[in-house]
């Protein structure tokens, strides 16, 4: 049986056996796609939601493009609930990355070895100097755009494939602000191109127009997102791509190796019949999954660990137009808190400058100030004058923040996640540092009406990696350790939270992983 939701490249029949299912087309999932269908593999990969055509379906509206939020309801709880949708999660393909704002810094050494240097935390089972390889290969092959000296960090090898994006009014703004304090900035480095660019097997992208959209879907191509890089290489290796294809299960033969993934379609459930199998869900999807089939979980580790970047914005008020809807949102980066010098908490946090979209910035303003109605439509008049501030830190795993499975089903039937977190005086001590450092910046740039907009963003842990099968799910390469044909490549396994955009290193994280199991084939391990 042939199944028509497949796009583009070769059609597998669901009862042939290829060689490997990648459920999920986002950071984790696509450059595995790509690499294993460019080593000759069958691949099929499975995506929940529909391929876009940004050209045509990217309207420069922010309300027609929530259609690329994951908004199947997820249950928060705890002290701190976090909010879900389009704060961290994306549907389609190309996942999350088709409404990340590209900002793509390199995670730094000292990064993965948190609990060597404080004495908490956890460290990874791997090093720096084992991605490096693949950020350099990263940012060639998806075009970084970014400074020709960077400041912080080790020496590099390569440079910036291409010079950094025009910086916007909130980065100007923060400039003048850091500039007065002593604090040392940079243009950032960001997956989208400063100039037209050419990848082999995807051919020519125009350069970013500064159309200031990037968290609403790219509709030039010129960001990174997976659906306009990876995925192109895949399907032309003849990957085949399922879309609309909501993976609900596994099958499993007699000596318990994974032999086919089940999922439900517009007509109905599926099966495809395979030898190994990559999970590349998330940090929610990923362990809800393996939780819903009480799968790969000896451990008890499926679920535990979550965390979320401490992500407190400030938001001011200037005299200067700033136009914040203009330009790539994140232009700005300074690390010069990575590691601040007699700071009360561990680790660190970037920092960087923030441009908004009006119904964005609006929806912040009545949550986090209260306004509404006259008091709300008086503050948005000043829109056009607004910049804001973000950083980017270190969240401790915690026993009280986690992922369970509640007793409330979706309109799949199956049951919802929920995840408990709580803040602890770990985040708490580095947000009250964050804010005094960014009040502090804004007041020197010239700004008034200095406001703060409490958050976390990025999520991660809940099938975290190590080294022990008595306390990980997974292996430093992602093999699971109960299922040894299934692989996970997400942000659920990383073991810390890492004071960087992790978006870079998810994709650095795949390619490991492919490449270590292309090696295993060649080699003809189980």
């Amino acid at each position: 049986m042939r199944d028509k939701t497949a796009v583009g490249g070769r059609k597998y029949a669901t009862e042939d056996i290829v060689d490997a299912v990648v459920v999920g087309t986002g950071a984790g999932g696509a450059p595995i796609i790509a690499r294993l269908a460019s080593a000759g593999l069958r691949v099929v990969a499975l995506e929940a939601g529909q391929h876009w055509n940004p050209a045509v379906d990217f309207a420069t509206d922010e309300r027609a493009q929530c259609k690329l939020f994951w908004t199947d309801e997820r249950l928060s709880a705890g002290a701190d609930p976090l909010a879900f949708g389009n704060n961290n999660s994306g549907i389609g393909v190309g996942g999350s990355t088709l409404h990340y704002t590209a900002f793509v810094p390199r995670a730094q050494p000292d990064d993965f070895l948190l609990n060597t240097e404080f004495g908490v935390g956890r460290d990874w089972p791997l090093t720096h100097a084992e991605l490096e390889p693949y950020y350099e290969e990263l940012e060639v092959f998806l075009g970084v755009s970014g400074p020709s000296s960077y400041p912080w960090g080790p020496p590099r090898h390569t440079g910036y494939p291409l010079a950094p994006l025009p910086l916007n009014g909130p980065a100007q703004l923060m400039t003048r602000g850091c500039d007065a304090l002593g604090i040392r900035t940079s243009p950032a480095a960001n997956a989208a191109l400063s100039a037209s660019y050419f990848t082999p097997g995807v051919g020519w992208r125009a350069a970013c127009t500064n159309r200031g959209f990037c968290q609403a879907g790219c509709s030039t191509g010129a960001k990174a997102s997976m659906d306009v890089t990876f995925i192109p290489v895949a399907l032309a290796a003849g990957a085949e791509l399922r879309t609309e294809s909501f993976v609900t299960g596994f099958e499993f033969d007699r000596s318990r190796r994974l032999c086919g993934v089940v999922y439900q379609t517009a007509r109905g459930e599926a099966r495809q019949r395979c030898s190994n199998v990559f999970l590349c869900a998330g940090a929610i999807e990923t362990p809800r999954l393996l939780l819903l089939n009480s799968i790969a979980n000896s451990s008890g580790q499926i679920g535990r660990n979550f965390m979320a970047h401490t992500g407190l914005q400030v938001w001011g008020r200037f005299n200067e137009d700033v136009r914040p809807y203009k330009g790539i949102p994140g232009a700005l980066i300074s690390e010069d808190m990575h590691r601040p010098v007699g700071a009360s908490f561990v680790g660190g946090y970037l920092l960087q400058s923030i441009g908004v979209m009006p119904v964005t910035y609006a929806s912040q303003v009545v949550r986090g100030r209260g306004l509404w109605g006259d008091a709300l439509t008086t503050h948005m008049r000043s829109y056009n004058h607004t910049a804001g501030i973000n950083i980017l830190g270190e969240c401790l795993p915690s026993d009280v923040n986690f992922l369970e499975l509640s007793d409330e089903t979706d309109a799949r039937g199956l049951r919802k996640p929920r995840v408990h977190f709580t803040n602890g005086e770990n985040e708490r001590a580095l947000t009250t540092h964050a804010e005094r450092i960014m009040r502090d910046i804004w007041e020197a740039a010239g700004a008034h009406d200095v406001w703060t907009y409490p958050r976390s963003a990025h999520i991660m842990g809940t099938c975290r990696m190590g080294t022990d099968a008595s306390d990980a799910v997974v292996d430093p390469f992602g093999r699971a350790f109960d299922i040894n044909n299934l692989w996970v490549s997400d942000n659920s396994t990383f073991p810390s939270a890492l004071s960087a955009n992790p978006a870079l290193t998810i994709m650095a994280i795949a390619l490991r992983t492919a490449d270590h199991f292309l090696a295993r084939a060649a080699r003809r391990e189980a």
